[in-house]
């Protein structure tokens, strides 16, 4: 398991970076991101906080990145966000998806993956087009175990497979209790109709081996 959306207490996470890396490697996680929620008047808070632990984590257990998650951003400027982002040194950029149980503007899933994204999270009730546009620029789509966003798990794994999209799983992690453990990954991986568990899994490694790069 690599959880590469992750949030820590520079958003609205509640443990700060490192017991969140410890957490993850107690589960026995392969690796881990922390992706707060960014827009364009915090992206350089976040970032800059993040960035002092590049020099150090070679010393932490497992591999982490450091990122954002774009939220609720107006989907005309997500472009603007997504290039910030990556300016002020993010490792992986994801963005918050239209999940069916947050006021997510119609519209963000479209301009998101027409990005330079990693992932596209809790991407809701996406349509074919969206995806196949996801597929097209290499994102990925979000299988999520958080509560809420969880519950169109069935229509993405759908929709992917229709389309030959790429997915990964991920906790959407605030809180200790976010973190699953890999058997309940993969649980939560086959109720929402996807059998071909390992390769999900071996999607969030090529992203972890080429962002580390």
């Amino acid at each position: 398991m690599i959880d590469l959306h992750v949030h820590s207490v520079f958003s609205d996470g509640e443990l700060i970076p490192s017991e969140i890396i410890r957490r993850c490697a107690e589960k026995k996680y392969e690796g881990v991101a922390i992706t707060d929620h960014a827009d364009l008047s915090n992206i350089y808070h976040i970032l800059s906080s993040l960035n002092k632990l590049k020099d150090f984590r070679d010393d932490y257990e497992i591999p982490m990145l450091i990122g954002v998650e774009i939220t609720h951003v107006p989907p005309k400027l997500i472009g603007k966000a997504v290039e910030l982002a990556w300016k002020e040194g993010a490792e992986i950029v994801i963005v918050h998806g239209e999940t069916i149980v947050e006021p997510v503007k119609e519209g963000t899933n479209y301009y998101a993956v027409n990005e330079e994204i990693d992932v596209l999270a809790h991407p809701g009730l996406i349509d074919i087009e969206t995806a196949e546009i996801a597929k097209s620029n290499g994102v990925y789509l979000e299988i999520t175990t958080r509560k809420g966003h969880c519950l169109t798990n069935g229509h993405v794994a759908k929709i992917a497979k229709e389309v030959g999209c790429d997915i990964v799983i991920n906790n959407d992690a605030h809180s200790p209790s976010d973190f699953v453990s890999r058997e309940l990954a993969e649980k939560i991986l086959r109720g929402a109709g996807i059998e071909d568990v390992e390769r999900v899994f071996e999607n969030s490694r090529k992203i972890l081996r080429k962002r580390l790069k």
